[in-house]
């Protein structure tokens, strides 16, 4: 869509035609004059009488001067309404990645996978969903570490989400440390939004801060804890001396999980399957909803340039003409002086 920043200005494109009709009612004149002939006549190029200026100079003259306005009231292409992204929290998904996540006791159309691939598989498509929100990805195991800062790339914090594997960070459960380091990584964002989703299939066996403490740290920093504990209660494990059914999930620590995220002022989830850690997932979705109102912005093009700049070049042909126009007038003169 194209406007105009200052559509007032066109009224200027009107002086040339007021001067004109001042002149007329101060003085009679013999023939009409374009009125640009006089009103620009001290131009370099121009000749110093509206009346000796030839036809095609005059309309050239006006020409510039209605583009010169055109220029002034700013033209503009208006794009089409664009949504910022706006920040609605700093969330920071806490992700177990110790040896006991490959356990395949997660089902998918048939299929059995590892509790990693199932959290992959779930976390991609709620990363995409929290469009707004500044996204963070902490791996832990023996050690915690940030695989993403906090950032609006979403897509960014899915492929790092995909390339995480089993083992990366030792092989223990440092669910403490864990929660420290998240903590460290969002007490100095705005307070309003804190959030940190933990995962984990275990029971904290690692880390130089107890878990309980952690927790305290995060409330008093403002800090909300969602814990989500994952893997099945019961499987089948088949051996020499034939099948017996086996509880995965034998080392998850609910109590202390739940301890977490009552204090924190989150909540505690449990995922004994892939449709239970979607469900988790959807309610977190709800709990932490994101609003994005009122924040929309139209890209502005300025288009001012185009009749400025052939404005100028129309000028620039006038003064070429006019040294054109001089230099055969000079041949001209001598040739008559040397006949003579």
């Amino acid at each position: 869509m194209l406007s105009l920043a200052f559509p007032w200005a066109l009224l200027l494109a009107l002086v040339p035609l007021i001067i004109r009709l001042r002149k007329r009612s101060a003085q009679a004149v013999e023939a009409p004059v374009f009125p640009v002939g006089h009103w620009l006549s001290d131009l370099p190029g121009v000749s110093r009488s509206g009346s000796h200026a030839p036809l095609w100079q005059q309309l050239a003259l006006l020409l510039i001067w209605l583009l010169l306005v055109v220029a002034l009231a700013r033209p503009q292409h208006v794009g089409e309404q664009v949504q910022l992204p706006v920040s609605g929290r700093d969330l920071l998904l806490a992700v177990d990645i110790s040896p006991s996540m490959d356990e395949q006791d997660m089902v998918i159309q048939g299929r059995s996978i590892n509790r990693l691939q199932a959290v992959k598989r779930v976390l991609d498509d709620f990363i995409q969903r929290r469009e707004g929100d500044r996204l963070g990805l902490l791996l832990f195991g023996t050690e915690p570490y940030i695989q993403a800062p906090l950032t609006f790339d979403l897509a960014t914090v899915r492929t790092l989400l995909h390339e995480a594997g089993i083992g990366m960070a030792g092989r223990a459960t440092a669910i403490g440390d864990a929660l420290g380091l998240a903590v460290k990584r969002l007490r100095d964002r705005p307070q309003e939004q804190r959030v940190v989703i933990l995962l984990t299939d275990g029971a904290n066996t690692a880390g130089e801060i107890a878990p309980d403490k952690a927790a305290e740290i995060a409330k008093a920093a403002g800090v909300r804890i969602y814990t989500i504990g994952i893997g099945a209660e019961t499987m089948v494990q088949r051996g020499l001396l034939g099948s017996r059914r086996v509880n995965p999930s034998r080392d998850l620590d609910e109590g202390l999980l739940t301890r977490i995220a009552q204090q924190t002022g989150g909540e505690y989830f449990r995922a004994r399957s892939l449709p239970e850690l979607e469900l988790i997932y959807e309610s977190i979705n709800q709990l932490e909803p994101i609003e994005l109102e009122g924040k929309h912005y139209r890209p502005v093009t300025e288009l001012y340039v185009w009749p400025a700049g052939i404005a100028v070049l129309i000028w620039l042909l006038l003064q070429g003409a006019r040294v054109a126009s001089n230099r055969l007038e000079t041949r001209n003169n001598a040739r008559v002086g040397n006949h003579g």
